[in-house]
């Protein structure tokens, strides 16, 4: 029998979006695997004031189990509820990288209020074969839908592609009325994974095509994937500690700043948010090695990754304090 997103509390992303364009920030898209990550998520988004959408990826499903992160997200806006003295934040629940028209069709069966599905692989016709079907489907129980066009170098989770494909501005209005997605990932420049680009180099988001997409498609929402910026710092706390990530950097927080300010109203991080963790996690392991309660290092790392999504919704996407608009 399928749960409606409703029930659990949750919101699709239109209205989201909606407010996204009119104040120009960008409504963050976290994904989480545990507890820790998705009460870390909340309370930064809950203090911060900020509307939220936890991401799951297929690789968290198969790691948490399809049921258990059900509750998880239904415990979420308990949670959040709770420590917002009565208040809900608006949040969604998402499927990041949908392969295929059977795991979106499962994901909104078990109460998910957006899916993605990720047709970027295939032909442009044939992804915009693939997408509707998921879009037919979806919109019948008022789920939202993004799609994707161009492909993202770099490698996370199941995701992976050696060379860049930026979108071509010249299909976003084909894809879009052919689909009738409500939102539209776009490859500008930004990369899955945390070694997204050497040290010494200087990426930047292609503005140019972003703006000439938004020409195109005007008003409509675009979503941004990849975005995490590689903080020098955590790197080389991890390896400071007994890690060996090799060097590398991401896109500048400015960049995506500025990304934020036109029609993308979604911005992915992910990255950051597991170099955060396990920063923390092996600066305890070093200074108290001796200590074998999960508690006393996962704890830590919580805090951790709470701090840094306060500071990117305060001030990298600028949604910080939009969650009542």
């Amino acid at each position: 029998m399928a749960i409606s997103y409703r029930d659990l509390g949750l919101v699709n992303t239109r209205e989201m979006f909606a407010k996204a364009m009119k104040g120009k920030y960008a409504v963050p898209a976290y994904n989480f695997n545990n507890m820790e990550q998705l009460q870390a998520i909340i309370s930064a988004c809950v203090e911060t004031e900020s509307p939220v959408i936890l991401q799951i990826s297929k690789g968290a499903r198969e790691y948490a189990n399809q049921t258990l992160l059900r509750y998880l997200a239904q415990g979420a806006v308990e949670y959040a509820r709770e420590i917002g003295g009565g208040k809900l934040i608006p949040i969604a629940v998402h499927l990041d990288h949908g392969s295929d028209f059977d795991i979106c069709k499962s994901c909104i069966e078990y109460g998910f209020s957006s899916v993605m599905i990720d047709g970027s692989h295939h032909s442009f016709e044939k992804n915009i074969e693939e997408t509707r079907k998921v879009v037919e489907y979806a919109h019948k129980f008022d789920v939202s839908v993004e799609g994707e066009l161009g492909v993202l170098a770099g490698k996370e989770d199941d995701v992976e592609a050696e060379k860049h494909i930026y979108t071509q501005p010249d299909e976003v209005e084909e894809f879009v009325s052919k689909t009738n997605v409500d939102s539209l990932a776009i490859a500008i420049g930004t990369s899955h994974g945390a070694f997204k680009f050497k040290p010494g180099t200087d990426p930047k988001i292609r503005l140019d095509i972003l703006a000439e997409i938004e020409k195109r498609i005007p008003g409509f929402t675009i979503v941004l994937h990849g975005s995490s910026s590689v903080p020098a710092e955590l790197v080389a706390m991890i390896n400071q500690n007994g890690g060996q990530l090799k060097d590398a950097i991401g896109i500048g927080e400015d960049q995506l700043r500025e990304a934020a300010k036109s029609a993308v109203c979604k911005i992915n991080i992910d990255s950051d948010g597991r170099l955060a963790m396990t920063a923390a996690i092996r600066k305890a392991f070093v200074e108290k090695p001796s200590e074998f309660d999960p508690r006393k290092y996962l704890g830590p790392a919580r805090e951790a990754l709470k701090d840094l999504y306060k500071h990117k919704n305060i001030n990298v996407l600028g949604s910080a304090g939009h969650a009542f608009d």
